[in-house]
């Protein structure tokens, strides 16, 4: 059993007696028998004894004084701005269910309770309110501490609690981790006397850290807005390396010099990977201890961006250095070299992106890679899932010689009943008419002591899933014609873009085959979702190509990279991969341009890629007003060249068409078309009187 498995979770109050027999053995020395605990309380249990937690202890330290409160209230005040809503919904939903909502610090400090008046007045007794601790180390085991403590969602319940004062209560809790890089930010709780206890509790405290979550996520992006909107303006120096970074200085926006100035100053600092500048971390995010700044770092470079008083951000400006073309050639030279050196570099040391959505994703696979349970990627076409599969075998590895273990993939769409169960379970000889001479190994037997890939496991014929979860539940294959087993042992990663409770519910999976392959899953992200991945995979695959047809590389244009940005990737990295392909084969010159993007990636009208994902309406208001000034200037350029007009701005004839119904400029367009100019310079107050050509007579009118 481990301890992040669903019944490892939940208490079961029916336990309860046996319980606190073993919570007494336990005090007295006696180890708990096999069984009597579930794993999570035993490790608390015996944290708790590691640092002398007193198990007689009634209630919780006092509270802090009111002045520590606010300072630490004001310190996580972006948690409890994003938790405000959920807690004053839980004063209203959890009123006469006995039941208290607590937000805590991560650290266990209690930042807020709401919940029903009654169950407030007996939290009181244990001091279960705000400015109190529950931490681990000082009230036993809990489910906010514990919680905190293993970065997990936890049930304690009754006399689970080390500490007999609380064992009367029953806990629910999970932990909520910044949405930017997963940090734990605090726990949300759902607390009441043992008689309140349900599962369903804890199910409420997921679901609603997942909420805070989500408004931190959206704080976050108004940050970024705020941050951007006043720095970008100060990123169009002609020789200066510039770079945005946040508040915990990590850098989200860098200019075009930015690499060529850390380099010609020999500045190791890989812009890709988004390095961290911890001294340049503020409030909240600031590390525990002062940090030393990298001895690169000027403080001269440095300049804070503010906003309604208050720092947002830095600004790093990177002098540039005059370089000879042998230097340029140099340092092009070594970007490239350094590029071919990881082009080839299997498992997730070669995946390319570093968004916050792709690093959780790879984090939590790290992790199952240490464990022999069957793992479930979900994702659709062309995220990677088998890149994901051999980073999971290969991180499972460590400190092997590579290709010692057996990676064996088999996607299951596609084949038959009887060519998948060959393809499987291999066959001896004379099985069946066609049957391969001295007999075939299957798939799952070459995959024995290491791990077996199945793509699209979700459209394996019905009529096979008894069977292969006879492998999974004994341990042990039958060839096809064969009557002796074969003891097997290995990894199963599987994958689907389908969604596999769906087919159960429909009866096209078998249920219990879903929960043996679905012990733990992981989401891969689509590339839409990870849009600041495109840029790296984009001069990821100009190299890799470069390199494959022996070729120099190629450059790619900003604009191109915007319009990439802002495609919906409905093959995701695959997808991209063969647009990049295609256009860097036709492409005749050193660099892409406009002209070589597919026909169906248009470019937005915006070109700053980072406003397309704004949606707050005072923002939207914005861009709208930028898109239609950059269509009227280009207007004006092609003198209403509607054809001309759609290249420049590159989208599609009936895209424009739309555009200009949309700000009512076809209106003025018509008008003009109407007095016989056929190439009309648009006559509208925000524009000067300009001349136009009549395409008839050739004269010219002002």
């Amino acid at each position: 059993m481990i301890a992040n498995e669903p019944n490892q979770r939940l208490s079961n109050p029916q336990n309860n007696r046996k319980i606190m027999a073993a919570w007494e053995g336990f005090l007295s020395g006696q180890v708990p028998q096999a069984n009597a605990l579930r794993c999570l309380v035993d490790d608390s249990w015996r944290r708790c004894l590691e640092v002398q937690v007193d198990p007689t202890r009634q209630q919780a330290l006092p509270p802090v004084n009111e002045d520590t409160l606010n300072s630490l209230q004001y310190q996580h005040r972006e948690l409890l701005s994003a938790g405000k809503q959920v807690m004053a919904m839980a004063k209203d939903f959890l009123a006469e269910t006995g039941t208290i909502m607590i937000l805590s610090d991560p650290n266990g400090m209690i930042l807020g309770v709401e919940g029903d008046p009654r169950a407030l007045g007996a939290a009181e007794s244990i001091h279960l309110f705000t400015g109190s601790s529950w931490n681990e180390l000082i009230c036993g085991t809990n489910a906010i501490g514990t919680a905190l403590s293993i970065g997990q969602p936890v049930q304690i319940h009754a006399a689970e609690h080390f500490c007999a004062g609380i064992q009367q209560w029953t806990c629910s809790a999970t932990v909520i981790r910044d949405p930017y890089d997963g940090k734990i930010l605090g726990a949300v709780d759902v607390s009441g006397l043992g008689k309140t206890f349900s599962p369903h509790s804890l199910a409420l405290a997921v679901t609603t850290a997942s909420r805070i979550e989500g408004q931190l996520a959206k704080l976050e992006l108004d940050f970024r807005y705020q941050l951007l909107e006043r720095g970008i303006a100060k990123m169009s120096s002609a020789t200066d390396g510039v770079i945005i970074c946040d508040r915990r200085g990590y850098p989200i926006k860098v200019n075009e010099r930015a690499a060529t100035a850390l380099l010609a100053r020999g500045i190791d600092f890989d812009l890709k990977k988004t390095t961290q500048i911890p001294t340049l971390s503020m409030g909240t995010f600031a590390p525990p201890t002062r940090a030393e700044a990298p001895e690169w770092l000027c403080a001269d470079w440095l300049e804070p961006i503010i906003d309604a008083g208050e720092r947002i951000g830095t600004l790093l400006t990177i002098p540039g250095l005059p370089q000879t073309g042998m230097s340029l050639h140099a340092a092009r030279k070594g970007i490239a070299a350094k590029a071919a050196i990881t082009t080839d570099i299997k498992g997730f040391a070669g995946m390319v992106g570093n968004s916050d959505a792709l690093t959780q994703a790879v984090k939590k696979a790290k992790l199952l890679a240490k464990t022999n349970v069957p793992v479930l990627l979900l994702g659709e076409t062309g995220v990677g899932k088998e890149n994901f599969a051999q980073g999971i075998h290969l991180s499972a590895q460590t400190g092997e010689r590579p290709g010692v273990r057996p990676f064996v993939a088999l996607n299951c769409g596609g084949l038959s009943k009887d060519l998948l169960a060959s393809e499987l379970f291999g066959h001896c000889e004379g099985a069946f008419t066609g049957s391969r001479r001295g007999g075939m190994i299957g798939k799952i037997e070459a995959a024995n002591g290491g791990t077996l890939f199945l793509d699209e496991i979700g459209e394996m014929p019905l009529e096979l899933q008894p069977h292969f979860l006879r492998v999974l539940e004994e341990g042990e294959i039958y060839r096809i014609g064969e009557t002796t087993p074969r003891k097997i042992c290995f990894k199963l990663i599987a994958a689907t873009n389908r969604e596999i409770r769906d087919e159960v519910a429909e009866g096209r999976f078998r249920m219990d085959l879903y929960y043996r392959v679905a012990v733990t899953s992981i989401r891969i992200p689509p590339l839409r979702e990870r849009r600041e991945d495109i840029r790296p995979l984009v001069e990821h695959f100009l190299h890799k190509f470069a390199e494959q047809y022996g070729v120099d590389s190629k450059q790619i244009k900003p604009e191109v990279i915007t319009a990439l940005e802002s495609h919906p990737w409905p093959g995701n990295v695959r997808e991209l991969r063969n647009v990049i392909e295609s256009m860097f084969l036709m492409a005749s010159g050193e660099s892409l341009g406009l002209d070589a993007l597919p026909s169906e990636i248009e470019l937005p009208l915006v070109s700053d890629s980072w406003k397309v994902n704004l949606r707050s309406s005072t923002t939207m208001g914005k861009l709208e007003d930028a898109e239609l000034e950059f269509i009227r200037e280009t207007l004006e350029a092609d003198r209403g060249n509607l054809t001309l007009v759609a290249k420049h701005l590159g989208i599609a004839k009936s895209t424009l068409y739309i555009k200009l119904k949309k700000y009512g400029l076809d209106q003025i367009l018509n008008g003009v078309r109407a007095s016989g100019h056929y190439s009309p310079v648009i006559q509208d107050p925000a524009f000067p009187r300009q001349t136009s050509t009549h395409a008839k007579t050739g004269t010219v009118t002002r």
